[in-house]
């Protein structure tokens, strides 16, 4: 339980530390992009609930 508690927090760190390294090479276009961007992310949450409470629907209608 220990190494898996240590692996966790290890885990953390690398992550924060490398969005803190990539956080300044930024896209120098995603102003011009975000609402391209915004319209693709709403479309695929979208899509992703619909299916999820399709695949829900099926479930409960199995049991």
């Amino acid at each position: 339980m220990r190494a898996a508690i240590i692996l966790v927090i290890l885990l953390t760190v690398l992550a924060v530390v490398f969005t803190l390294i990539f956080m300044g090479k930024g896209d120098e276009n995603y102003g011009n992009d975000s609402k391209r961007n915004t319209t693709n992310l709403s479309l695929i949450y979208v899509v992703v609930i619909i299916i999820s409470l399709i695949a829900l629907g099926f479930y409960i209608w199995l049991t």
